[in-house]
């Protein structure tokens, strides 16, 4: 059986119209998977736990084994006093330590004027609790702190 021609342009029409909703939903997912790159020791667990975490949030990461991040974390502006264990970099900001995926997305999103005066962010040291350091059901209170490029810092987000 034949269709007339009007059913067989509509469901030409939609056929090309799911074709680019498809290609257009797959751009969208793409621009919205920022990538981080994370230099981290070898060896340590709780770097990969934080990638895993990142990853599981949507973010593109990759990893560079590095013996020292101290001299990453330094060309990042990453004061010595609020380092951690890993460093990474997305969007063009500095993120030190166990910051939650939720604080960088929301970075991210920033208005321009804002990240203009940014470094990044730091959880420093290694809160239980925080993003790859969870030991069961202990949480304990932490800080995200952004970094302004005037060598200044303030509490970005508590968690409790």
């Amino acid at each position: 059986m034949t269709l007339p021609i009007h059913f067989q342009q509509r469901r030409a029409f939609l056929s090309l119209s799911l074709t680019l909703l498809g290609v257009c939903s797959t751009t969208l997912s793409a621009q919205a998977k920022p990538h981080v790159q994370v230099w981290k020791s070898p060896s340590c667990g709780c770097c990969k736990a934080w990638v895993e975490h990142m990853q599981t949030e949507g973010f593109s990461v990759t990893s560079h084994n590095v013996e020292d991040t101290l001299p990453i974390r330094d060309n990042a502006g990453i004061p010595k006093s609020m380092g951690s264990c890993h460093t990474a970099i997305v969007g063009g900001f500095a993120i030190e330590g166990h910051v939650p995926a939720r604080e960088v997305r929301r970075l991210l999103g920033e208005t321009a004027a804002f990240k203009s005066k940014v470094v990044g962010l730091t959880v420093p040291a290694m809160p239980v609790g925080s993003p790859g350091m969870e030991q069961g059901s202990r949480r304990d209170p932490f800080n995200v702190i952004l970094i302004l490029k005037n060598n200044t810092s303030r509490i970005y987000q508590a968690y409790f």
